[in-house]
């Protein structure tokens, strides 16, 4: 598998404490996950990847060129980002699912991003901070969807949920990246998840 990203001598802290020193990695097209424990690095370094944050030392390249030499959002437009908590918008789903398209100046797909992520047609018009965590998570990830992104960064999307809101979930990412062959970043502190999501597991 050719390589997605490549990190070389990455350093990088938080709140004034090292948490990644000297790392390099590649980490390849397909499905990897992020695997550690708490305060080890593993959100850091996904907010490096699109550039939320910048390295103190190293280089990080996507698909060979450095992330600093491309244009920021349209980076982000390319590497989505689906965060830990959801936080959806003031508004319904679909106020939340076409923002990031309209800011690009593109029109969203709406159910077409609803249904990657596993919600029907009729959640477009609900309150977006009204629904269950489990369902503002989908919400996350279809606003993510909504920009058609070539990757997705995942901050321990399940972390907040319930069993069965967490197997639905892992269900989806599976189904999205069958249907779209889309690559996926995930991070996780479980290492059975990582077994059941992920090709490639890096370890911090």
């Amino acid at each position: 598998m050719s390589a997605l990203f490549e990190l070389d001598g990455v350093w990088a802290s938080r709140g004034g404490e090292p948490v990644l020193r000297g790392l390099s990695e590649a980490i390849p097209n397909g499905a990897s996950a992020v695997l550690g424990p708490s305060g080890s690095g593993k959100s850091t370094l996904l907010r490096l990847l699109n550039r939320l944050a910048d390295p103190e030392q190293g280089t990080i390249h996507y698909r060979g060129l450095d992330v600093r030499e491309r244009d920021v959002l349209e980076l982000r437009r390319q590497v989505g980002l689906v965060p830990q908590l959801p936080a959806p918008l003031e508004g319904t789903v679909e106020d939340n699912v076409r923002f990031g398209p309209r800011l690009a100046g593109r029109d969203a797909d709406v159910p077409r991003a609803l249904a990657l992520a596993g919600l029907g047609e009729d959640f477009a018009p609900r309150e977006a901070r009204r629904l269950s965590v489990g369902e503002q998570q989908r919400v996350m990830l279809a606003r993510a969807l909504a920009l058609e992104p070539d990757v997705l960064l995942l901050d321990e999307p399940t972390s907040a949920l319930d069993p069965e809101a967490r197997d639905a979930v892992e269900r989806t990412l599976a189904d999205l990246r069958e249907r779209l062959s889309l690559s996926y970043v995930l991070v996780t502190h479980d290492h059975d998840q990582a077994s059941r999501l992920a090709d490639r597991v890096l370890t911090l």
